[in-house]
């Protein structure tokens, strides 16, 4: 499976960006998909995770302020940022868990400018 990530860009401290990651194909609602994310001089971390459309968790910095959701139908999993911080900024790649292995996207890239 191939998955495409897109929205990230340019945006001041306070705003708003939603990320998508469209799948090349049909994904079962109990894989598990999600964000993680790279900042600069910094390791990855995983950011939020969702499974069967309800299931989710996000990591404490981005709680109350992300929403990560999916829609099965459009093979697609979205992730609605607010009250974005400039430590936010970072490349934020999404994953589908496909039986054990991880399969990414290509990142996108958000800034947020203070």
């Amino acid at each position: 499976v191939q998955l495409q990530a897109s929205g990230g860009g340019l945006v001041q401290a306070g705003g708003s960006l939603r990320l998508s990651c469209a799948a090349s194909r049909g994904i079962h609602s109990s894989v598990t998909m999600g964000w993680y994310r790279r900042a600069p001089g910094k390791q990855r971390e995983l950011v939020a995770t969702i499974r069967s459309g309800r299931d989710a968790t996000y990591t404490d910095s981005v709680k109350g302020r992300f929403t990560v959701s999916r829609d099965n139908a459009k093979n697609t999993v979205y992730l609605q940022m607010d009250s974005l911080k400039p430590e936010d900024t970072a490349i934020y790649y999404c994953y589908a868990k496909i039986t054990g292995t991880n399969y990414w996207g290509q990142g996108t890239l958000v800034t947020v400018s203070s």
